[in-house]
C-alpha cells in the first residue's frame, strides 16, 4: 500500500482533499448537535431530573443571569429609582429580543426574593428559547452590551450562566493553532528542514480536521459531549504529528543511508508505519475501556477521540507517503543533500548524548533508578488528597463577567445560592419533610413550588458553595437522614447532587476500569514482545506515571498552586470525568512510547541474546525520537490552557505533566536501569506459553543482504559478530569503521562504532570471516573470525599511530 500511495501521490491527494471538503460541507448544512449528558441510570439525581422533566417540559431554554450591585454610599439600595430607571428598560429590551423567552425581574411583585437583605444586591434571570450551545453568538453578545449599557458609578452590572460564559471564550482554534506552532518550532530543530518539519503537521491537521468534522456529523446521532470535540483535537493533534515524525525520521534515515526515496519510504512504511498502527490500536483500545465505566457521557468522548486517533493513523499511512513521493529528496536539508553527494551514503549510527546517558545508565542502574522513584514518588503524594466534583463559574478567572457575577450572587444570597438543590417528589410535598429540610443542618432556604403535572419541587439553598465538601454532606444527610424520617418518597437533584453523584460512581468503577486497560496492555505487549517481564513493568510503570501526572494536577488545579499564573481561574475540585479520560489517554500514549523503545530492544536481544547491550543500544537509538516526540506533545497539550475550557486545560496540563515524566524520567531512567537490573529475565517466556500465544510483529524481520559472489558457508541461520572497540588505555574509540568481509574480501557489512565503543555486524551464516577495524590516529586492524551457531562476540583493540601497509591492505 505504501509503493501505491507513493506512486499515485496526486490520487491520495484529492482522495484526502474531497474528504475533508465533503465532510466539512455536510457537516456545516447539519450543525451540530452535541448533548451533555451526564445524568447516570439508576441514580437518586437522574431520578430527581426525570421527575423534573415531567414536571416543567416548556422549561427547555438555558437560563442565565444578571446580577447588579450598587456601592451602598449614602444608603443608596437597588430598588432606589435612580438604579431602577437604568437597570428595568434594559431587562424590557433583553425581553423583547428574538430568542429570549422569559426575563424574571426582581421588581415585580413575584421577584422578592431576588433583591439581597441589605438592599444592595439584585439579579434577574434570564431564560432562552434554546439549550447555552444552541443560542446565537450575535444574541448573547446582545444581551451583555444592553445589559452592561446600564453600569454607571456606583452601579456594577455582571452577568453569569451557560450561554454568557461563550461570549468570553478565545476565537476556535486558538489552542491548535498554538499548539501546532510549538511543535512546528520543534520540528524544525530536529530536522533542519522547513519541509520535512511541514510533514507531520500537515498529516496531523488532515487526521483531526477529518476527525473533528466526522465527530460533528456524529453528535446526530450519538450522545457527543459538548467537550469531546476538545479532547478529541487534543489526542489526535499530539498522535498524530508524533505518528508521522517516526515515519518521516526512519524515511530520511533510509536516505541517508543510501537508499532511494521511494525505497526508503517503503522501507519506513514497513517498519516504523506497522509500530504506528499497533500504537494506534493500542490508544483506541486504552480509549474503549471506558466504555466499561457504562456512563453515556464518556460513550460520545470514546466516539470522538477514537475516530480521530483512527483518521489521523489512517492519513499517517496512507497520505503521508504521498506527500514523501511529492517531496522527494527535499525531505531532508540542503546540507545534508550536498554531505550526500559529496561524501555519499553514511551509516546510522547513535551517538552523542543519547548515546553516552545510555552507556551511563548501564554502569549504574542502581541509583539512576532510585533517584527517578524517589522524583515520580515525590509527584505523586498530592494524589492523596484528590476530591472529584465539578468546575464552575466560580473557577473563571477574577477578570471576567461570569465570575464577577458569580461573586456578586454569593456576597448577596449566600454561596449556595450559585447551586441549588431540588428536592423531587410524586404529588404534594409533606409539610414534615418541608420542615425537617429547612430545620437541617447547612440549610440557607427553602421554597416549595406548587405542584406541577402530579411532581412537587422543593427548591434548597444550601449555606456553602457548590464546590464544597459540606455541601456533599448536606446531600448525603437530605437522603440518608431527612428524606426517610419524614416517610416520603424524594429524591434530591440538581447540578450539583449530579456531579456529586458522577463523581460516586466514578471512584467505584475506577478500580475495575484500570484493571480492564491493564489487562488489554499487558496482553498485546505479551505477545508482541514474548515476555512476561516487559509487559509487568510496563505496567507498573503506567501506574507510576499515573500517580505522578495526577498529582501535579492536583498540585495545581486543587490546591491552587500557580492557577492564576497560567491563567486557569481559581482552583477547586477536579472534574469527575476526568480521571476516566485521562489515565484512557495516560495508557495509550504510555503504551507507545514503550512499544518504539522496546521493540528496539527486543530487535537486538534476538540478535545478540545480550541484555545489556541489548537494553543499551535501544535506548541510544530511540531517545532522540521519543524525546523529541514528548516535547511535541508537551507542547500541543499545554496551548490547550488556552482553550477556555476549565476541562479542557485540566486535561492538557494533566496530559503534559504525563508525556514530560513518562518519556524523560520513566522511559530514558526507569525503565533501562530496571532493565539492566532485572538482565535475561526481561525476555523469560514459559515455553507452553510461547506455544500458545499468536505470532505479532510489530516490524518485519529485516533480511541479510549477501553478495552473489560471497564465499560458500555452512549452512545455518542468521547471526551477529559484536563487542566493543577500544583503545590500549581501555577507552571506547567512537567513529570507528567496523567491516565484515569474506574471507575472498567481499564486503558483507560496515557499521560505526557508538560512542561507547560498541558494534555490531550481521553475518550470514556460520562460518570464517575477515573483520577490518580502522579508526582516525589508530593503527587498523583486521584478522578473521569463526562464527559458530550463535552470536560471537568479539572485542577489537587498536593501537594508536599511523596504519601499517600491511594492515591497510588488509583493511581495503
Amino acid at each position: 500500500m505504501a509503493r501505491w500511495c507513493y506512486r499515485h501521490r496526486l490520487v491520495v491527494l484529492l482522495l484526502w482533499l474531497g474528504a475533508l471538503f465533503g465532510l466539512g460541507a455536510a457537516s456545516s448544512a447539519a450543525g451540530t448537535n452535541y448533548a451533555n449528558v451526564f445524568a447516570l441510570p439508576n441514580t437518586d439525581s437522574a431520578t430527581a431530573y426525570d421527575l423534573m422533566e415531567k414536571a416543567f417540559p416548556q422549561r427547555a431554554g438555558d437560563t442565565d443571569t444578571v446580577v447588579w450591585k450598587v456601592d451602598g454610599e449614602g444608603g443608596t439600595s437597588v430598588r432606589d429609582e435612580s438604579v431602577r430607571s437604568r437597570i428595568e428598560p434594559a431587562l424590557e429590551e433583553i425581553g423583547r429580543m428574538k430568542g429570549v423567552g422569559e426575563v424574571t425581574d426582581p421588581y415585580a411583585a413575584q421577584g422578592a426574593a431576588q433583591i439581597s437583605r441589605d438592599g444592595r444586591i439584585a439579579y434577574a434571570q434570564i431564560t432562552f428559547t434554546e439549550q447555552a450551545n444552541a443560542v446565537p453568538k450575535e444574541l448573547i453578545e446582545e444581551v451583555v452590551d444592553t445589559a452592561q449599557a446600564a453600569e454607571q458609578g456606583g452601579l456594577q452590572v455582571e452577568l453569569g450562566g451557560q450561554a454568557i460564559a461563550r461570549t468570553q471564550e478565545p476565537p476556535q482554534g486558538t489552542a491548535e493553532a498554538v499548539g501546532i506552532l510549538a511543535a512546528a518550532v520543534v520540528l524544525f530543530l530536529a530536522f533542519g528542514s522547513l519541509f520535512a518539519m511541514l510533514l507531520p503537521i500537515v498529516v496531523a491537521i488532515a487526521g483531526v480536521g477529518t476527525g473533528m468534522i466526522a465527530t460533528m456529523l456524529m453528535s446526530h446521532v450519538a450522545d457527543v459531549p459538548e467537550v469531546a470535540p476538545l479532547l478529541g483535537s487534543l489526542i489526535g493533534l499530539g498522535v498524530g504529528i508524533d505518528y508521522a515524525l517516526f515515519i518521516v525520521t526512519r524515511h530520511r534515515r533510509g536516505i541517508l543511508r543510501g537508499m532511494k526515496p521511494e525505497e526508503a519510504a517503503v522501507t519506513a512504511l514497513n517498519t516504523s508505519g506497522r509500530a504506528v498502527l499497533f500504537a494506534g490500536g493500542t490508544v483506541c483500545i486504552a480509549l474503549a475501556g471506558m466504555l466499561v465505566m457504562n456512563m453515556r457521557f464518556l460513550d460520545g468522548v470514546v466516539i470522538a477521540t477514537s475516530l480521530t486517533v483512527v483518521l489521523s493513523v489512517l492519513a499517517a499511512i496512507t497520505l503521508l507517503p504521498a506527500l514523501l513521493g511529492l517531496l522527494g529528496m527535499r525531505v531532508l536539508s540542503r546540507r545534508q543533500r550536498r554531505r550526500l553527494v559529496a561524501a555519499g551514503p553514511e551509516p546510522a549510527e547513535a551517538s552523542g548524548l543519547a548515546a553516552r546517558w545510555s552507556s551511563y545508565v548501564q554502569r549504574r542502574p542502581r541509583p539512576v533508578a532510585a533517584l527517578a522513584l524517589v522524583v515520580m514518588a515525590v509527584l505523586a503524594i498530592p494524589v492523596l488528597s484528590i476530591r472529584l466534583g465539578a468546575t464552575d463559574q466560580g473557577n473563571h478567572q477574577e477578570s471576567t463577567t461570569t465570575r464577577q457575577a458569580y461573586d456578586l450572587l454569593a456576597e448577596g444570597f449566600g454561596p449556595g445560592v450559585n447551586g441549588p438543590l431540588q428536592v423531587v417528589v410524586e404529588g404534594d410535598a409533606p409539610q414534615g419533610l418541608v420542615n425537617g429540610i429547612r430545620s437541617a443542618e447547612g440549610v440557607a432556604q427553602v421554597a416549595a413550588a406548587p405542584p406541577a403535572n402530579g411532581v412537587t419541587v422543593i427548591q434548597v439553598v444550601p449555606t456553602t458553595s457548590p464546590q464544597s465538601e459540606q455541601t456533599d454532606q448536606l446531600i448525603d444527610r437530605l437522603r440518608d437522614d431527612v428524606i426517610p424520617q419524614s416517610g416520603a418518597e424524594a429524591h434530591v437533584g440538581g447540578v450539583t447532587a449530579v456531579f456529586k453523584d458522577f463523581a460516586s460512581v466514578t471512584g467505584d468503577r475506577l478500580p475495575y476500569f484500570v484493571a480492564t486497560i491493564i489487562a488489554l496492555g499487558f496482553l498485546l505487549l505479551l505477545v508482541a514482545f514474548r515476555s512476561l517481564v516487559v509487559p509487568l513493568t510496563a505496567a507498573l510503570m503506567n501506574l507510576i506515571a499515573a500517580a505522578a501526572s495526577f498529582g501535579v494536577l492536583v498540585a495545581i488545579f486543587q490546591w491552587g498552586w500557580g492557577t492564576e499564573l497560567i491563567g486557569v481561574g481559581k482552583e477547586g475540585p477536579i472534574t469527575s470525568f476526568l480521571p476516566v479520560i485521562m489515565l484512557s489517554l495516560l495508557f495509550g500514549l504510555s503504551m507507545d512510547y514503550q512499544v518504539f523503545l522496546v521493540s528496539r530492544m527486543h530487535e537486538e536481544w534476538v540478535h545478540t541474546k545480550d541484555n545489556a547491550r541489548a537494553v543499551r543500544v535501544g535506548l541510544a537509538e530511540t531517545s532522540r525520537v521519543i524525546n523529541s516526540a514528548a516535547l511535541i506533545m508537551i507542547c500541543v497539550f499545554s496551548a490547550f490552557v488556552l482553550s477556555g475550557d476549565m476541562e479542557g486545560a485540566m486535561a492538557g496540563i494533566g496530559l503534559a505533566a504525563a508525556v514530560a515524566l513518562d518519556a524523560f524520567i520513566l522511559r530514558t531512567a526507569l525503565v533501562p536501569a530496571a532493565m539492566h537490573m532485572l538482565g535475561n529475565a526481561n525476555w523469560w517466556l514459559p515455553d507452553w506459553l510461547e506455544r500458545r500465544l499468536p505470532h505479532l510483529a510489530v516490524e518485519p524481520k529485516e533480511e541479510v543482504a549477501v553478495a552473489a559472489e560471497q564465499e560458500p558457508v555452512v549452512a545455518g541461520r542468521a547471526s551477529v559478530v559484536h563487542g566493543f572497540v577500544r583503545g590500549t588505555d581501555g577507552e571506547p574509540v567512537d567513529g570507528a569503521a567496523v567491516t565484515l568481509l569474506t574471507t575472498g574480501g567481499r564486503r558483507l557489512d560496515r557499521v560505526t562504532s557508538l560512542a561507547d565503543g560498541s558494534y555490531i555486524v550481521s553475518v550470514p551464516g556460520p562460518g570464517t570471516y575477515l573483520l577490518a577495524t580502522s579508526a582516525v590516529s589508530y593503527a587498523s586492524r583486521a584478522g578473521q573470525v569463526v562464527v559458530a551457531d550463535g552470536p560471537l562476540v568479539h572485542d577489537v583493540e587498536l593501537a594508536e599511530g599511523e596504519p601499517a601497509e600491511d594492515e591497510v591492505d588488509a583493511v581495503n
